[in-house]
Order: C-alpha cells, then sequence, then structure tokens
C-alpha cells in the first residue's frame, strides 16, 4: 500500500512540473507573438490585449456553457469589477511594455508581482510582514534596479511599464485573495472572463481601436488559443498538484522567455541580467517559503 501511494504521488508531482512547465512554454510562445505584433508589425497595444481576449472569451464559452451565467451570482459585484478592471490595466500595461522592451527584461521585471502583494497586504488586507518579508521585499526590488539600469544611458521610461502590470496584477491579486473565502472558484473565475473583454474594449476605444485582417488577425487568433491553453495548463497544475510545489516551477519561465526572445528576435541579454533575476527569484520563493511555514503553524495550531 505504501509503495501504491508513494507511486501515486510522485506521478501527480511529476504531472503537476509538468503542466507547469508546458505553461510556461505557452506563455514564452505568447509573448513572442504579442511582440511580434506589436513591435514588429506596429499593431496598437490596446487593440492587442482586446483581441487577445476577445478570441480567448470565445474559446472559453464551452466552460461558460457547462457553468451557467448562475455562477455569477454574488455579494460583492464591485470587489469583481474592480478586481477585473485591476487585471486588464496590468494586461494593457503588459503589452505596451512588450512593444518597447525585450522579452527577457519585461519577463524578469514582472516577476516582482510577489513584492507588491506583500506591501498591498499589510496596507489593506492587515496582514503581519515581519522583517524577514521586508527583507526579502527589499532585495527583489534592488534586483528589478539592477535589470532597469535607471542610471544607464539606455534607460527608457517604458521599461517600468512591466513593473506597472506587475503591481496592477498583484493589486487584483490581492482582491482575488479576499474573495476566495467567501466565493466559490467558479464564481471567480466566470467574472473575470465574462468582464475581461469588455473593459479591454473600453481600454482600446479609449486609445484608438483598430480591426485586425490577414497576418495580424490569425496572429491575435493564435494569442487567444494560447492564453486559453496556459490557463488550462496552470489550473490542471495547481490541480493535480500542491501549489507549494509547482511554483518554483514557474520561475521557469525567465529561461523559456529569454530563449524565445532571442530565437525570434535575436534578443541577447545585456547588463546584469542574471544577478537581478537571481535577487528576485531568491526573494519570491523565500516569500513562498514563509507563506507556506507560517500556513502549516497555524493549521497545527
Amino acid at each position: 500500500m505504501n509503495q501504491t501511494s508513494l507511486g501515486f504521488s510522485s506521478s501527480r508531482a511529476l504531472a503537476g512540473a509538468g503542466f507547469m512547465v508546458l505553461a510556461g512554454v505557452a506563455f514564452a510562445g505568447l509573448n513572442v507573438v504579442t511582440q511580434w505584433l506589436t513591435m514588429k508589425l506596429g499593431f496598437p497595444a490596446a487593440s492587442m490585449a482586446f483581441w487577445q481576449y476577445a478570441f480567448a472569451f470565445l474559446f472559453s464559452l464551452p466552460f461558460l456553457w457547462r457553468v451557467g451565467l448562475s455562477a455569477m451570482r454574488t455579494e460583492y459585484p464591485w470587489r469583481h469589477v474592480v478586481r477585473v478592471a485591476l487585471a486588464a490595466f496590468g494586461v494593457g500595461a503588459w503589452v505596451s511594455g512588450l512593444a518597447h522592451v525585450p522579452i527577457w527584461q519585461a519577463i524578469a521585471l514582472v516577476m516582482t508581482s510577489p513584492f507588491f502583494i506583500t506591501f498591498g497586504a499589510r496596507l489593506f488586507l492587515g496582514e503581519r510582514v515581519g522583517p524577514a518579508r521586508w527583507a526579502a521585499t527589499a532585495v527583489g526590488f534592488a534586483g528589478a534596479m539592477i535589470i532597469l539600469e535607471p542610471w544607464s544611458d539606455s534607460f527608457t521610461w517604458a521599461a517600468l511599464l512591466p513593473i506597472v502590470s506587475a503591481l496592477l496584477w498583484g493589486a487584483s491579486s490581492l482582491i482575488t485573495k479576499n474573495l476566495t473565502g467567501r466565493e466559490r472558484p467558479e464564481t471567480i473565475t466566470i467574472w473575470l472572463l465574462v468582464l475581461l473583454t469588455p473593459i479591454n474594449g473600453a481600454i482600446a476605444l479609449t486609445a484608438g481601436f483598430a480591426v485586425p485582417s490577414g497576418q495580424t488577425l490569425w496572429l491575435l487568433v493564435l494569442a487567444g488559443v494560447l492564453t486559453v491553453f496556459a490557463q488550462y495548463l496552470l489550473t490542471l497544475a495547481y490541480t493535480v498538484a500542491d501549489a507549494a510545489y509547482v511554483q518554483p516551477f514557474d520561475d521557469l519561465k525567465l529561461p523559456l522567455n529569454v530563449f524565445a526572445g532571442w530565437l525570434v528576435f535575436g534578443y541577447a541579454p545585456t547588463g546584469l541580467l542574471w544577478l537581478g533575476a537571481a535577487l528576485i527569484l531568491g526573494a519570491s520563493l523565500f516569500i513562498m517559503r514563509n507563506e507556506l511555514r507560517r500556513e502549516r503553524k497555524t493549521v497545527t495550531t
């Protein structure tokens, strides 16, 4: 019986890691498509975000049909609206960032999101943040500054857009965290799917709406497919294995995106990327392990 149990646990662990890595590959492909559309073809970033998630919404209709719009019943509608709006603006900042900076720089900087969540958890959720977590947050932001190199002549303000997206996504995650104790997962998911496209559409209209055609249209369809595929793989990863186990495999998105950027665009990391990335990764892993230790202590007491 022990051997069977061990074999089952090992297979689930392997599956969880595999799904997370495949999700990273899908996201790397999505980032390449996004950068090709915005940087190479000059398609407007706001319209890119709208069409990407509009097509993703179409491909998600079977899920919506199965769950039903009745799952949207909630006592906290405005929290959902604010959460999705923050996520939509985060998507806009991310796509705009990819229109101006190399993939490797953008993906490294967006990994500062856990540190914004630490700040937000203290300010808005009243969570206790000890000296160790504050130190890890400071180290993570130091890594971001090393990658940004704001003191260099090559620095542009557009390089801050991935950090803005990390800030917005971190704020959205805080509201999601607040809702998870009050709402069903289906409710949280369906509000995101239903609201994201119209909010992105409103943002695109204010920025100058663009209608795709030809190669642009097919690349946007591909972006929608990759978005759904990547999110589905993430869901599978968190379903078959513990979040604390699979999360470190998500950090492979950095080398995956570096490789994708080099393969397609010829981007080669410059400066002290790997030093800055090591500080960000190390600090985020420390925060994750610290959170896991605290949750276990709470359960045992």
